[in-house]
């Protein structure tokens, strides 16, 4: 029987040999060694083929271990504990036991379905001025390297490939823990507005800017039309107002997903539909005002199946960006029926990430599953390119590591340190052998 895989949004799947769930450290190992090429999925959000091999395809969705908070013997900006937690852990169960521990993320993306390993090793990330990557709150991993050795590394013990193992695709090895630095648990305020889209172009910088002025900052414009829904999380006490429970159904799962599924299937049928559509689905979110455990904030429900190219840019070329993109999808017409995401982020020193020395904004360019991305995502790659655009290591382009390499001043330390510990590839598929060289 021929084995297959594929990913959430059905952009990648693949036909390993076999597919292994070892239960212990001593078996990820004992699986490594025996292995000509292994890969390792999480949640199978990645929308690229990262994880994708036709040999050993490994799950350690049974390392989820949450280990007792450890304080830091001095604060770390916001954080003040550590928390040890088993690679395979998923990102919402990380959230429910930092809660009930009275902790939490400094920061998350959108999306809680991936595993604790999967979203580092990818880089995800969520938006804000600080710490808006996962992998910039890692302190340490343990990780089973190419040799069936497992070695935890840090900061302070081979802090050469603590940078490639917090984030670097998996191709330093198959992480088996990761330890995080957390914060007290606390609450945000959220500020949903829908605006005009040049409204929100100009109050963006400036001392008294969007970006200046509120702690969590995102948008969502809608293509074919001139309106964003603008999203500002800031940090109250925690007795603030909650949202309704009525309000939060009608507006989270009954209009962005029940109702937004069932637009994008009649668009994909009728594209001539999608410009209405779009028109519809920009006001029909309206404003609201609510307060929420952080974790409740940032995560939101995902449910209608998207393709996704996202690209870090310097902050500063985002509005050329979106007025180019809009500028292709007039001339050529093509219906596009998504809202096209924008988030922010300071600048990072993780060798690899995608906001690495520069203060980033993030595109993100999405199509319904059913639709046919490729035009509009190549479109999005030129544009993003000439604009010095990094690809999101989890979304779809096609780059290599001859066009990476010269965005990421410490791209060749990262191919040495690799060539260091696996130098045979075992963990390299065609997908990493294209991207990272």
């Amino acid at each position: 029987m021929t084995l297959t895989w594929q990913s959430w949004a059905g952009s990648a799947s693949c036909s390993p040999e076999r597919i292994v769930a070892p239960r212990t450290v001593a078996e990820v190992a004992a699986t490594v060694t025996s292995a000509r090429e292994l890969r390792v999925v999480g949640g199978g959000h990645s929308f690229s083929p990262v994880v994708c091999t036709d040999g050993v395809l490994m799950t350690v969705d049974a390392l989820r271990t949450v280990g007792e908070p450890v304080p830091l013997p001095r604060p770390e900006g916001r954080a003040t504990h550590t928390v040890t937690v088993g690679a395979g852990l998923r990102l919402r169960e990380l959230n429910r036991a930092l809660a009930a521990r009275g902790l939490a993320m400094s920061n998350l993306g959108d999306i809680d379905s991936q595993s604790v390993a999967g979203a580092i090793s990818t880089g995800t990330h969520g938006t804000g001025g600080v710490a808006a990557g996962l992998a910039t709150m890692v302190r340490g991993v343990g990780l089973v390297l190419a040799d069936g050795s497992h070695v935890e590394v840090s900061p302070q013990a081979d802090p050469e490939l603590f940078e490639v193992a917090r984030l670097g695709l998996g191709a330093a090895g198959v992480l088996t823990s990761v330890t995080l630095a957390v914060e007290p648990a606390f609450t945000l305020r959220a500020v949903e507005e829908p605006w005009p889209l040049a409204r929100v172009l100009a109050e963006l910088d400036g001392p008294d800017g969007l970006l200046a002025t509120n702690e969590h900052v995102e948008m969502f414009w809608f293509p074919h039309t001139d309106r964003a829904l603008t999203k500002r999380n800031n940090r109250v006490p925690a007795d603030d107002a909650p949202l309704h429970p009525i309000r939060g159904w009608v507006d989270d799962e009954l209009l962005s997903n029940q109702v937004f599924e069932l637009a994008n299937r009649v668009g994909a049928r009728a594209p001539r539909t999608v410009p209405t559509l779009a028109r519809i689905s920009a006001r029909a979110l309206g404003p609201r005002v609510y307060t929420a455990p952080s974790h409740e904030v940032f995560v939101s429900a995902r449910r209608v199946r998207f393709h996704e190219t996202e690209w870090a840019l310097p902050r500063a070329a985002m509005p050329s960006v979106l007025a180019e993109l809009e500028q292709w999808i007039d001339r050529t017409r093509t219906p596009v029926s998504f809202p096209v995401e924008v988030r922010f982020a300071a600048a990072e020193e993780v060798w690899l990430s995608t906001a690495h020395g520069r203060d980033t904004a993030y595109v993100a360019v999405h199509q319904f599953h059913r639709g046919d991305h490729r035009a509009l995502f190549a479109a999005a790659q030129d544009i993003m390119v000439a604009h010095d655009g990094r690809p999101h290591w989890g979304k779809m382009h096609d780059l290599d590591a001859r066009r990476l390499a010269p965005q990421y001043p410490r791209f060749a330390d990262a191919q040495r340190v690799l060539a260091r510990v696996d130098p045979a590839g075992r963990f390299r598929n065609d997908h990493l052998a294209r991207v990272l060289g």
